[in-house]
């Protein structure tokens, strides 16, 4: 195995551990699942330092250690999308990748910081979607009298949109700080 895919995979491991850990530190945690966390910036630092393939493997990775050591599961399919489908596709913030490299090689801190904001909102509204679609599915009666969508509109957003808003300001914070954590050694 050559250097630079042992140096990754050793990434994808640790990132994914901490977001594992992190997953477990929580702000506020709802009743039927759900937390507000810092578990997406791990695997968003993996999307930034080595683009989708690192992203989506390290979302991955935590998405399974979630499920493993704790994860509600009504059945496979739920399972798979709420821990592997939705993980995975927070990688999918390396698609800002790019224009971060350029804004950094720049140094230019307005547009790093844009950069990331909109790489880790995008990774992270494709989260939501994919609970959002989970509750509307697998979670339908605990609607109750309201529509199925509206209901896993509002209770997904309630911890996902803090999520997002709370890992795009600390990962601005922390990569504009120390634009070394997003280049690869």
């Amino acid at each position: 195995m050559d250097r630079k895919r042992l140096q990754l995979l050793l990434e994808v491991a640790i990132l994914g551990a901490l977001s594992f850990v992190l997953d477990n530190i929580t702000l506020f945690k709802l009743p039927q699942g759900g937390s507000i966390t810092l578990s997406m910036l791990p695997i968003i630092l993996m999307a930034f330092r080595w683009g989708i393939v690192g992203g989506l493997l390290t979302g991955f990775l935590s998405g399974l250690l979630q499920l493993v050591i704790g994860g509600y599961v009504l059945n496979a399919y739920q399972a798979a999308l709420d821990y592997f489908v939705a993980y995975t596709l927070v990688g999918v913030a390396a698609v800002t990748v790019n224009w971060l490299l350029r804004a950094k090689r720049a140094n230019e801190k307005r547009s790093m910081a844009a950069a990331i904001v909109v790489g880790t909102v995008i990774g992270g509204l494709l989260r939501y979607l994919i609970h959002f679609i989970g509750g509307m599915i697998f979670f339908a009666e605990a609607a109750g009298d309201q529509p199925v969508w509206l209901y896993s509109l509002g209770y997904n957003g309630s911890y996902m949109i803090p999520s997002i808003i709370l890992c795009a300001i600390v990962a601005v914070l922390l990569f504009t700080t120390a634009p070394r954590l997003i280049q690869r050694t």
